[in-house]
């Protein structure tokens, strides 16, 4: 694939706790100037962008992260904030000792609130497989199709591991029709991307896409 199609794929990401202002707009003025799906940034700072680039950008924000476990209550109230700062993407990250508890319906349940919750809007789900044996990623690709949410993602990037090739196999086995798969941590090239668009990737995350496809 042309590196111009490539781009249309990223969800072009900044997450780190000590993330600055100054980053978040180069990352910002990056995703415009190439054309990316997205920026995924932390939610204090949508509303700045938001104000300051409009609909120029497409905003992506991260709900329950890292870790997932706080109670379903909180991720509703994130996600009700973020939208109203101008997000229209939401990746959320599930309970991981739900499904390990193996309280599927909880999990599902907790996905079908936030998908109640953005509506019209994308809910990204965040499985975490690294932390996940077959069984679960199975039961969390029936899940997510139960709940009716738009995409099943990965990872984190904060995990003992992102993406796999194998992982997005087993995803594009098990999900239903309507959701769509994005790929997170660990992505290295542009061998990678294409790769994992050809396996049935809709999104890639990642804060090197640049460096990836233009060598900088």
């Amino acid at each position: 694939m042309k590196k111009e199609e490539l781009y249309h794929y990223v969800d072009h990401t900044a997450l780190k706790a000590f993330t600055t202002w100054e980053e978040i707009t180069k990352l910002c003025e990056e995703a415009i100037e190439y054309s990316m799906a997205s920026v995924c940034i932390p939610s204090c700072y949508i509303k700045r962008v938001h104000e300051k680039y409009g609909d120029a950008l497409n905003i992506c924000t991260v709900v329950g992260f890292p870790l997932g476990n706080c109670n379903t209550k909180a991720k509703v109230e994130e996600t009700k904030q973020a939208l109203l700062d101008g997000a229209s993407e939401i990746d959320m990250v599930i309970n991981l000792g739900d499904v390990k508890n193996k309280d599927y319906d909880k999990v599902e349940k907790e996905i079908a609130l936030l998908k109640e919750t953005v509506g019209d809007k994308i809910l990204k789900v965040i499985i975490e497989t690294c932390y996940l044996t077959e069984e679960e990623k199975i039961a969390m690709c029936h899940a997510v199709t139960n709940a009716k949410a738009d995409f099943i993602k990965t990872s984190t990037g904060f995990g003992t591991g992102g993406a796999t090739f194998s992982d997005i196999e087993l995803f594009a086995k098990n999900i239903g029709k309507n959701v769509k798969i994005k790929a997170a941590g660990g992505v290295r090239s542009k061998e990678d991307m294409e790769k994992y668009i050809a396996l049935g990737c809709s999104r890639i995350g990642t804060s090197s896409a640049i460096s990836m496809l233009e060598g900088k």
